[in-house]
């Protein structure tokens, strides 16, 4: 009932993480991040290809998979998961830290398992019965499946069946919130996972990718899924931030306990560690100490998931303090309202409210260092003094000095 907040492979390792690499990252997490509300663990994309090596996919190649069509951890990357045990070794140790569990898969079936013809659990039709030719175009992995079949839902229910039994409390499902070819999310797919976790009777996140999530779709959104992709994958460069104020202003209507818009990950500290964007290095974020601070709180005061993707095992300093600053995760998690109140070519200014507390961001978006505008302060700070939640020190609002692409972020002293 508040935005889920964790750990994701993707942005440090692509498609090759393996266990000893997520097991490293759980611990820190539960170390360092948990006291302030981190707590997923997920897996992303790939976690059943012996041959993933980074942020490429290797068409048609052999995927590990079940009797069932149903795909399997790659054991050279996961070694618990031998004997067929699946993730549930890798999830109870996430789960003895304190934390939660979860997955990446793609929507659909495997197309090896269709070629292959094979069985789908509880039924005589097999992959090729209830397979569909809509293939996700930049992954060759997956067919649709058609869901108008009872065997198409039955093989999402064995898919949940399995994924409920290993012990994962959040699954991320790709290529089903934005068709980049039918330009629309698939519905009935959707509909046939939610369902399927109804079936389970156990408490899983639902996130839908990769985005843009179609604004007319909000409503149905909100009723199938705990959190949806707002664009396509977010990385660190200016511009992508700044095209994130109006995805934020266009969906803010949308945010309700349990339902989450979801700006993407955070691609801030170490990533790039296997090559996860079209080939850029190995780095640490190219975002500016300004604009990871603007990043972190637009995120926040949209209520927005929050999913770090760096390497928490080179955590510095400056990146754990945004990660772990107590106001500001205590602004997100208890945001009742949110809005974008103020926006010229300059300036971009939200407010939040909770039960008992009235928040301000304000955001210099400019590209020179200027003061707060006299236009701000008198119509939108009322009140003398404010607590400034990144410094957590009282200013006084006559003069407020941010930095290009920087902001300030206010609670209201009453």
């Amino acid at each position: 009932m508040t935005p889920p907040k964790g750990w994701n492979s993707w942005d440090a390792y692509g498609a090759s993480v393996n266990e000893e690499e997520v097991l490293r990252n759980a611990r820190i997490m539960a170390d360092k991040l948990q006291k302030y509300g981190w707590e997923y663990i997920v897996v992303d994309i790939q976690w059943y290809e012996p041959q993933a090596n980074s942020s490429r996919y290797h068409d048609f190649y052999p995927l590990v998979m079940d009797q069932y069509s149903r795909l399997l951890p790659a054991e050279n990357r996961f070694p618990s998961a031998q004997k067929n045990l699946g993730f549930k070794p890798l999830a109870d140790e996430i789960h003895r830290l304190g934390l939660k569990f979860g997955i990446h898969i793609m929507r659909g079936i495997p197309r090896e398992a269709v070629h292959k013809n094979m069985a789908i659990k509880g039924t005589k039709k097999t992959a090729r019965d209830i397979a569909l030719n809509n293939i996700c175009p930049w992954n060759s992995d997956m067919y649709g499946v058609n869901v108008d079949l009872p065997e198409g839902q039955l093989y999402y229910d064995s898919l949940l069946e399995l994924y409920a039994s290993w012990g994962v409390d959040f699954i991320k499902v790709d290529d089903i919130a934005d068709s980049k070819i039918y330009g629309c999310s698939h519905r009935k797919e959707i509909q046939a996972i939610q369902k399927a976790i109804q079936k389970t009777n156990r408490e899983i996140v639902l996130s839908l990718s990769p985005g843009p999530a179609h604004i007319e779709e909000g409503p149905f959104l909100q009723d199938q899924a705990n959190m949806w992709r707002l664009t396509d994958d977010f990385w660190d460069q200016w511009p992508q931030l700044y095209q994130m104020f109006d995805k934020c202003r266009e969906w803010s209507a949308f945010i309700q306990p349990g339902s989450w818009p979801d700006c993407d990950m955070l691609p801030l500290g170490h990533i790039g560690i296997r090559s996860v964007d079209g080939g850029a290095s190995d780095r640490y974020t190219r975002f500016t100490k300004s604009e990871q601070r603007t990043m972190m709180t637009l995120w926040s005061i949209f209520q927005s998931p929050l999913m770090y993707g760096g390497e928490l095992a080179d955590l510095d300093p400056w990146t754990e303090s945004l990660l772990t600053n107590p106001a500001v995760n205590q602004m997100h998690g208890t945001l009742t309202y949110q809005t974008e109140i103020f926006r010229d070519q300059k300036w971009i200014v939200w407010c939040g409210k909770s039960s008992d507390k009235i928040y301000y961001a304000i955001f210099n978006v400019s590209e020179e260092e200027r003061n707060v505008p006299l236009q701000i302060i008198d119509k939108v700070l009322t009140k003398r003094r404010y607590l400034d939640l990144w410094e957590n020190q009282f200013i006084e609002k006559e003069v407020i000095l941010i930095e290009s692409h920087d902001c300030i972020l206010l609670e209201e002293v009453i």
